[in-house]
């Protein structure tokens, strides 16, 4: 009994499941080319015909033929079970280098060691030096051309074992894959928490439907809070805290680090099965979102839609939101002003609304709550926010089903202008503070402005919006 219990754990090691069924299928077939040979080639020589009506050497002659023919007829078919039963070997280590991540997809016998930061996979000497399964250095983070985000990433070797010796010994056996990702970069901000963390861990694990773990490396406890009902709904399993583990964890199968698309906020249909349509409507079906889909706008117009309007707390405010309210009313509008803070509270808020409207900043990330041929306006503050603003939320929009509208704000509704002199090169040459790096355009343009929306001059784009929700 021991003995048999051993031989299926090994059995289990070495193959998959799939590749158990081929072994499996290859084996009852090939007993059944065995036994049809074994016919082919023993068939009793029992034609009367042949026996009666000519002399004994030819039906000699003719039974030796038959066997020759049975004899090549079982060649050919121990060729073809050959090849069907053949089951090519299973590459261990995978690596993939994108343009936003680096990620490992390790299959075997796997020991994961916190200490020391190392992913450890069984290899003979022979497999060990292969180039596919050499030793890799990861940070498992989604944005690797970002020195700032990944200085905060921890580093996780990847390895192959050769010595049994000094392969750690398992303390902990899991049954189902794993993946391994970092709360580093520039986790917390809501922005980022989408387009480095969530959309690329969809990518990742959905299609485990669940069975799967999620090790956590550069943990942050309120994030895993924030993201406790995604998270939940991408796993059935308590997330694991792997730097802070002491034992050893053991897996057959491990991706380390997210599979990323180079834009922002999207998923790479070429090389993934899913869409950021399949993204939104997972999200509603985790947050238990009713609507899918816009307000039906009557001609006789006693449809109201609702307008979102999202404020913010600290920077890139509106100082006139009561004035913006009141004109929406006027239009035909049900408004709502509310600031992104508890994630479902603030996903239900987006979801029923048809129009969302906030100066450029994360908050607008929550777009993706929004039901289906909703409308986004994007309020651009000065200082050459152009372009970021629109690869971060323009571009996006498109894949997401979202039709997007932006304001571009005068320098007379910028806050700004309270702060410089007319003539100054922050009101007038924001192309000199961009050339002063990153920090410098931030801490002027992005912590520093707040937004008095001019409301007649904003008035048509309001109206484009209802135009749009006629169509």
């Amino acid at each position: 009994m021991g003995e048999k219990i051993m031989y299926d754990t090994i059995f289990a090691r070495s193959f998959s499941r799939s590749d158990q069924k081929k072994l499996g299928y290859g084996a009852f077939l090939g007993c059944l080319l065995i036994a049809l040979c074994f016919c082919l080639v023993f068939k009793p020589y029992t034609d009367p015909i042949s026996v009666r009506e000519f002399p004994i050497s030819l039906s000699v002659f003719s039974f030796f033929k038959k066997i020759r023919i049975s004899l090549i007829s079982c060649m050919i078919l121990t060729l073809v079970f050959q090849g069907l039963n053949s089951v090519p070997k299973r590459m261990k280590l995978v690596c993939n280098s994108e343009t936003r991540s680096d990620f490992c997809e390790i299959n075997g016998d796997i020991r994961i060691d916190a200490k020391s930061s190392t992913v450890l996979f069984s290899a003979s000497p022979q497999e060990s030096i292969l180039e596919e399964n050499s030793s890799r250095v990861i940070r498992p983070y989604t944005r690797k051309e970002d020195e700032h985000a990944m200085s905060t990433v921890k580093k996780w070797s990847i390895k192959p074992a050769v010595d049994n010796n000094t392969i750690p010994q398992c303390n902990q056996n899991h049954g189902v894959p794993a993946v391994l990702f970092s709360l580093g970069g520039y986790s917390g901000n809501n922005y980022h928490d989408f387009t480095d963390i969530i959309i690329p861990l969809y990518s990742t694990a959905r299609l485990f439907d669940g069975e799967v773990k999620f090790l956590i490396t550069d943990r942050n406890p309120w994030w895993i809070k924030k993201f406790q009902i995604t998270l939940h709904k991408l796993s059935n399993y308590d997330v694991i805290d792997i730097d802070n583990e002491e034992s050893i964890h053991c897996f057959t199968s491990v991706i380390v680090g997210l599979k990323r698309s180079p834009h922002e906020l999207s998923i790479d249909t070429s090389k993934s099965p899913y869409s950021m349509k399949n993204f939104r409507q997972f999200l509603r079906s985790a947050y238990s979102l009713n609507k899918s889909t816009t307000i039906r706008m009557e001609d006789d117009g006693k449809a109201r839609p609702r307008l979102l309007i999202v404020s913010r707390s600290r920077t890139r405010t509106f100082t006139n939101t009561d004035e913006i309210d009141r004109m929406a009313r006027n239009l035909g509008y049900d408004v709502v002003v509310a600031e992104a803070t508890n994630v479902p509270r603030f996903a239900e808020i987006v979801n029923s609304c048809d129009v969302m409207m906030g100066v450029h900043g994360a908050g607008l990330t929550n777009m993706v709550f929004l039901p289906e041929n909703a409308i986004l306006i994007q309020i651009i503050p000065i200082g050459g926010v152009e372009w970021p603003a629109r690869t971060a939320f323009g571009e996006p929009s498109k894949d997401m089903n979202i039709r997007y509208l932006d304001y571009k704000i005068k320098t007379e509704e910028s806050t700004l202008i309270q702060q410089y002199p007319p003539q100054h090169e922050v009101l007038n040459n924001p192309s000199s503070i961009w050339k002063q790096g990153w920090l410098a355009f931030k801490a002027v343009y992005l912590d520093n402005q707040n937004v008095n929306l001019d409301v007649n001059r904003f008035r048509p784009t309001l109206l484009r919006a209802l135009e749009l929700l006629h169509q």
